[in-house]
């Protein structure tokens, strides 16, 4: 916009400028203080992260972090299936359900926010895998690794996050069956609703969208179709 469209009626060309200037001063100051508070937002958002590396496991690598407010991100690096080649890494952004978040929170206050001692230190026990959890709130980070730990809190925080990577991942299969191997689905279903029946399955919600897509394909087989409204319909969704 220039100076001179800026102009109103009865307001010379300086006077123009000057309010012009005060604007833009004002839409940065905004721009500013918008930024301002979203960093101070996301500064403040105490969290709680799981990474599990454990080579030849599928997937090997991955990492879910939650948030105060119940939002979660997940991520994880490693072949889709065994027969498959190394895949791309996988990302996701979903909520946790209130339970979960409140667990998650809970439990590690009950860990002591992992300070101090958190693995055995037990020599000759089977590797299952290197694991960390760490706690983030404004500059308090804290943070421990281990292999297998005796605190209570830390055993039921670990069983959560690895069912949770669990149903993410069995997602991630879901999608790329559906749209490369339909065949595949049934298997994968099934295997899915065992699991879940024994507890090995975490925030069934976060894959709700694959499983409607797959309930609503009229292409898919109806025993496929009936396995993923089960699922849906056991936790509490439609």
């Amino acid at each position: 916009m220039s100076d001179k469209e800026f102009e109103g009626p009865g307001m010379d060309q300086s006077t123009a400028v000057r309010r012009f200037r005060r604007t833009v001063r004002s839409i940065l100051c905004m721009a500013i203080l918008i930024f301002g508070a979203g960093y101070a937002w996301a500064q403040s958002q105490a969290s709680v992260g799981f990474t599990l590396d454990f080579p030849g496991s599928i997937p090997d690598h991955y990492m879910i972090v939650v948030f105060g407010d119940g939002h979660a991100t997940y991520d994880s690096a490693g072949k889709l299936t065994p027969d498959a080649e190394a895949g791309d890494p996988f990302h996701l952004d979903f909520h946790v359900s209130p339970e979960t978040r409140s667990k998650v929170f809970d439990l590690t206050a009950k860990a002591k926010y992992f300070e101090g001692k958190v693995d055995s230190g037990k020599k000759g026990l089977a590797s299952t895998g290197d694991k960390m959890l760490s706690y983030q709130e404004g500059q308090r980070k804290t943070q421990a690794h281990y292999n297998y730990s005796p605190n209570p809190a830390v055993q039921e925080l670990t069983a959560l996050f690895q069912n949770t990577s669990t149903t993410l991942e069995f997602g991630r299969r879901l999608t790329y069956y559906h749209q490369y191997q339909k065949l595949a689905l049934d298997e994968e279903l099934k295997r899915m609703d065992e699991m879940n029946r024994s507890g090995e399955m975490a925030e069934l919600q976060a894959i709700a969208p694959i499983l409607r897509e797959i309930i609503a394909d009229q292409s898919i087989i109806n025993v496929s179709r009936v396995r993923a409204q089960r699922l849906l319909a056991k936790a509490g969704l439609h």
